[in-house]
């Protein structure tokens, strides 16, 4: 009986020690707060911009149309080529209008002529009435005679200039500088120039600078006109607001340009408003026709907080921010979002510019848990190269 009793301390502090050695192994085996890495937001001078999709038009677009009949002898220019003001582009036949232009010129050597006879019958005249030598009414019909004379003189130079001005549109010159498109008449044929129905030859748009016009939205407008009038945001009526210009095939604005105009009235089918920039385009690497896309400022500049793109999460209908607290927890922060800068994201509202954001490990990071944080910064984040790959 006393052997049992013995048995019992002893099974009891063996018990005892084993209960203990696997809290001790439970408690060795919680694993360790992951690691994140955060950082307090970037706090900068940014400026609100307005995104749109715009397309590109010339500035000056000509047709140019045969202002005389006859058959094109010569094409003087390549196809799709820069040229210049006064560059001849197309050679009408000229020689009917030379033969005009000689007949022209006689018909007003001819009218001097008559000009000078009458002036001198007219003098004669006039000496022999002091003599009374002939009657009054001949000195009458003698100075009628010379006035016919003058106003033959001036029909003559106007048909002269007419004529000129005929052989001169035998070439056909480009009246801007531009790039001209292809031909559309060859060599040998024939070419209207009558004021309804005159020939097409081609045509040619200017290059720079060149327009970019776009269309926003009745609510863009509201709020834009609300700024101005707080004094917020300057008029693009009044001002030239820059403007920020991507192409396609780029991932940022390569070119820069301002707006240069604002419609009167909205279009009552879309509700939009056209507005227009003009770039400048020295290098001619824009054609009229080209899609963009273009950033308007949409404020003037402001203090903001910004953080990376890729720290907000959404919760439900919610955008949040994983915040750590001082004791190392993790906390999902509520924020308003702003728009993209460099990169950034721009914070409106939820955020001080001492919390501890977390940038990296989001996805080990739980709500009330604790981390272990490594301090970072938040930079912009600019694209390294302008074309996509």
């Amino acid at each position: 009986m006393n052997c049992v009793r013995s048995i019992f301390p002893a099974a009891s502090v063996i018990l005892a020690v084993f209960l203990a050695g696997c809290g001790k192994k439970d408690e060795a085996a919680a694993p360790p707060p992951p690691p994140v890495t955060v950082a307090n937001p970037l706090k900068k001078q940014t400026t609100d911009w307005d995104e749109f999709t715009g397309r590109f038009d010339a500035v000056d677009q000509v047709q140019i149309r045969a202002r005389v009949t006859g058959f094109v002898t010569k094409v003087s220019f390549v196809d799709g080529a820069v040229v210049k003001a006064g560059d001849v582009l197309y050679e009408i036949d000229p020689r009917q209008y030379e033969a005009t232009a000689e007949q022209a010129q006689g018909q007003l050597d001819d009218a001097k002529a008559k000009v000078d006879l009458a002036q001198r019958e007219l003098d004669r005249a006039t000496t022999l009435i002091k003599t009374q030598a002939i009657a009054e009414n001949i000195v009458d019909q003698r100075t009628q005679a010379l006035a016919a004379a003058q106003a033959s003189v001036l029909v003559a130079e106007g048909a002269l200039k007419l004529a000129k001005l005929n052989l001169e549109y035998t070439k056909v010159v480009a009246p801007i500088d531009g790039r001209v498109s292809r031909h559309l008449i060859s060599v040998g044929n024939l070419v209207n120039g009558s004021d309804s129905g005159a020939t097409l030859l081609t045509s040619i748009v200017s290059m720079t600078p060149i327009y970019l016009y776009f269309d926003m939205d009745e609510s863009i407008y509201q709020r834009n006109s609300r700024l101005w009038f707080e004094g917020r945001r300057p008029s693009s009526r009044d001002t030239p607001n820059p403007v920020q210009i991507t192409l396609t095939g780029y991932d940022k604005p390569t070119k820069e340009g301002k707006m240069d105009f604002l419609d009167n009235r909205l279009d009552i089918g879309t509700g939009t408003l056209r507005g227009r920039a003009i770039v400048d385009n020295h290098d001619l690497s824009i054609l009229p026709g080209q899609f963009a896309r273009l950033r308007v400022i949409a404020s003037g500049a402001y203090e903001a907080l910004l953080i990376p793109d890729t720290a907000v999460a959404t919760d439900q209908s919610r955008k949040i921010v994983m915040v750590v607290k001082p004791d190392d927890t993790v906390e999902a922060r509520p924020v308003t979002l702003g728009p993209l800068d460099d990169g950034l994201r721009v914070i409106r509202e939820g955020l001080k510019q001492d919390d501890r954001i977390i940038i990296d490990g989001l996805q080990r990071a739980r709500v009330g848990a604790k981390v272990a944080p490594k301090m970072g910064e938040v930079k912009p984040i600019a694209p390294a190269g302008g074309a996509k790959p």
